[in-house]
């Protein structure tokens, strides 16, 4: 039997209930080639698969129509303009996401901001939001102290090795929640887990730490607890910056102003969802 063209190959990922997109991307990590160049996959429809190309394509295709995110299959993922290696041991960093480290960068870059500000993110997997962060401050010319906790060992070596692929500097500290940090902080962002534990999109995400997902039966489990937390870390005037559900902004906000933080607002990302709430920590500097 003759070898299936990329066309074909394509086609036959479809049938598995592969999306076209996904499809595409798959063949191109099985042919070497970057995720960006899928105009070469219609240039090329007619050319003829190699038999290693196959079996690595096929392989991949079975694991993407069994549910495993794409992200983990092909190693990586783009966040906030960098390519991030990711696989089992981190959440997939999500679109959403990247409307916190906008607001974190805002709140870093106002006439008032510190020279070098200090920010701690708690929970940080992959290493998405710090990395970002310290990016967006460099692209402008400016540095500041970046720490990145996580309860995981294996998230944080996960972290690290994305931190010394992209040259980026960030401290790492092994911590649940603010438990084992020490000093005080101009911003403190997070995204932590925070599905309900018996919410039915779970079910979707079995190839996710859980730990990373679910948080009490109201998902709010581990937000209560760094609000609470996080005045004894913050220096006054810094912000709290929290990621939650599509509908947990106003729960959130109520929590942030029974603590004591002032400012209390949502922003919300592309789809109009109030994704990201935060608040200010009265006194000293402003961010705001």
């Amino acid at each position: 039997m003759n070898p299936p063209s990329c066309a074909q190959a394509l086609a036959a990922a479809q049938t598995l209930g592969l999306d076209r997109l996904d499809a595409q991307l798959l063949l191109l990590h099985a042919l070497g080639k970057p995720g960006d160049a899928r105009a070469w996959l219609l240039a090329h429809d007619t050319d003829l698969l190699s038999e290693e190309a196959v079996q690595a394509f096929q392989a991949m295709s079975q694991r993407r129509a069994a549910g495993e995110p794409l992200a983990y299959i092909v190693g990586s993922k783009e966040f906030f303009g960098l390519t991030l290696q990711v696989d089992a041991r981190v959440l997939v960093p999500r679109p959403d996401t990247e409307t916190l480290v906008t607001w974190a960068l805002e709140v870093l870059q106002t006439p008032h901001a510190p020279a070098e500000p200090r920010m701690l993110d708690l929970g940080t997997g992959s290493g998405a939001i710090a990395l970002a962060v310290a990016h967006g401050l460099r692209t402008t010319g400016r540095h500041g102290h970046i720490v990145a906790v996580d309860a995981s060992a294996d998230a944080l070596d996960v972290a690290r090795e994305n931190a010394v692929r992209l040259e980026i500097d960030v401290d790492f500290i092994q911590s649940h929640w603010l438990e084992e940090v020490s000093g005080h902080f101009h911003l403190i962002i997070s995204n932590p887990p925070y599905i309900a534990s018996a919410d039915p999109h779970l079910d979707a995400l079995t190839h996710e730490p859980l730990a990373a997902l679910a948080a009490g039966p109201d998902g709010l489990d581990d937000i209560r607890q760094i609000i609470r937390q996080a005045p004894r870390s913050l220096l006054e005037g810094g912000w709290l910056l929290l990621e939650h559900g599509y509908d947990q902004a106003a729960a959130v906000r109520e929590l942030l102003a029974s603590q004591g933080f002032t400012q209390v607002q949502s922003q919300r990302d592309l789809a109009g969802i109030e994704r990201c709430s935060g608040g200010l920590w009265p006194g000293g500097w402003s961010g705001g």
